[in-house]
């Protein structure tokens, strides 16, 4: 925002300069992994009709060997003296932003765990939507429950004086079915929750002007939350915006590299019943045309990048050996590096399935669901956030793109915004969106690894708040990946 007065009194230092000493990286080829994909329910929520699906989710960052295992003495964080240009946080602010979650941290394990053990499906969120409000009002934030139409979305802010920038920071909350918190959005929520308090502490202690504005958005794993709230203006407001995300892999690791963009599409086949044994000839097969369908896919398979995929199930309704399927179902998830690359794979997956209904007489209704964009992360956001868990907290860089999809990519092609991962302790094979790794998000190490980086995204936060400098490079590097997705009209 234009007409903001750099700050004097406490953060005034906030950031000293010291010459950059680059970090390493360690990049080796990312996994992915396979997952049952769970049937669709399309539902209508507020007169508005969305798309559910279950995500496959792959963050981790590094091979199974290399991962921070449970039960395992990993290497503690070792910190790095910052040489060079890099911009290091005064002293005294920095033990205002972790006094603050150090005090905090004991209420957050406390609802970590309430929301782990009440797990909720998208939409659903309602247990976590009144815990999460209920606490974040009691700390000073003016609350909007139900936001934007959506039953349990919401939103908490805090404005301090008058002008100034606007950060957001989201809170995720849903679960898997079947499997709980097996993504770790119970450690996601209280990190939200933990970011826009700091921030919030320490615009009131250094008379940083400003607003924060947390949202807990529902409906991740499924349903594109995410991208009801950008279209019915959530975002607006905002700056930019940042959230974290836990992932296997090295010890203390972070990662701000990208993800796959996702698309899904649900298609249903209808035809005529008949006896399979006396007058088959008078049906119309719509289990024919699944079939046919699943394989025009795998045949497409052979023209697809390497780094391109498409899977799939079929469903059924009433079937019988000595009938002829007068219905089947089937739900594909398209996924590639970015949705440049996805979109004309969608369209090549909709011609085989039209494709099938041509050639069996069925008739077919699609339903393409919301894209999910790439993580379009911010390169001023990242490194600034890089520097700080590095030199503060000893967290190493790990530079691997996941195969995992998120609708928090959407956000990162709307405004400046950032999505690291960290890693925390797990099973062997128990990456995300396993059973094991619901078990890892209960875990104190996952804890305190996610207090740890809420840390260094509220000294992230408050940077863009107090330097004008920064936030002008930031919006510098935002305007720049837009030309370069050809984003901007």
């Amino acid at each position: 925002m234009s007409g903001f007065v750099e700050q004097t009194g406490c953060f005034g230092g906030l950031f000293r300069k010291a010459r950059r000493t680059r970090y390493p990286t360690h990049d080796t080829a990312s996994t992915q992994k396979s997952g049952d994909i769970s049937a669709v329910d399309t539902r209508v929520h507020h007169d508005e009709k969305c798309c559910y699906f279950n995500l496959t989710c792959d963050y981790s960052s590094c091979q199974e060997s290399e991962r921070w295992h449970l039960l395992e003495d990993p290497p503690s964080p070792t910190c790095s003296k910052a040489e060079s240009d890099t911009e290091v946080p005064d002293q005294g602010i920095l033990e205002l932003v972790e006094n603050t979650l150090n005090q905090l941290s004991p209420e957050l394990r406390d609802i970590s765990m309430k929301i782990h053990a009440n797990p909720e499906l998208m939409f659903e969120e309602k247990y976590a939507h009144d815990l999460l409000t209920d606490y974040i009002s009691r700390q000073g934030f003016k609350v909007t429950k139900h936001y934007l139409g959506l039953a349990t979305a919401w939103r908490a802010e805090y404005q301090h004086g008058k002008g100034g920038r606007v950060v957001g920071i989201n809170s995720e909350m849903d679960a898997l079915a079947g499997m709980g918190h097996a993504c770790g959005h119970n450690l996601i929520a209280i990190s939200g929750v933990a970011v826009a308090i700091a921030v919030k502490a320490t615009m009131e202690a250094c008379n940083i002007p400003g607003k924060v504005i947390l949202l807990g958005t529902p409906a991740e794993e499924s349903g594109g939350g995410k991208v009801t709230l950008i279209k019915r203006g959530g975002y607006k407001e905002m700056d930019v915006c940042l959230m974290c995300h836990p992932a296997p892999g090295r010890p203390h690791s972070i990662s701000v590299a990208s993800t796959l963009a996702m698309q899904q599409i649900e298609v249903e086949f209808f035809g005529r019943t008949a006896h399979a044994g006396a007058a088959p000839w008078e049906g119309t097969n719509a289990l024919d045309a699944a079939f046919i369908a699943y394989s025009s896919i795998s045949v497409l398979r052979q023209q697809m990048k390497p780094d391109c995929r498409v899977h799939g199930i079929v469903l059924g309704r009433n079937w019988s050996a000595n009938v002829i399927p007068d219905y089947s179902k089937m739900i594909w998830i398209a996924r590639a590096p970015t949705f440049a690359d996805l979109a004309p794979l969608v369209e090549r997956v909709k011609n085989c399935l039209h494709a099938s209904a041509l050639a069996t007489s069925c008739k077919v209704d699609l339903n393409v669901g919301p894209a999910y964009y790439e993580l379009n992360q911010n390169e001023v956001l990242g490194q600034a956030f890089v520097d700080i868990l590095r030199d503060r907290y000893g967290m190493p860089q790990t530079n691997v793109a996941s195969s995992a999809s998120t609708d928090f990519g959407n956000v990162t092609f709307e405004i400046p915004a950032l999505h690291p991962v960290y890693a925390i302790p797990t099973e062997p094979q128990g990456g995300n969106h396993t059973p094991a790794f619901a078990k890892a998000a209960a875990t104190l190490e996952a804890h305190r690894a996610t207090m740890t980086v809420s840390n260094g995204l509220a000294l992230t936060a408050l940077r863009v708040l107090s330097d004008p400098l920064f936030f002008h490079q930031v919006k510098a590097a935002f305007s720049k990946s837009q030309l370069a997705n050809n984003r901007v009209s």
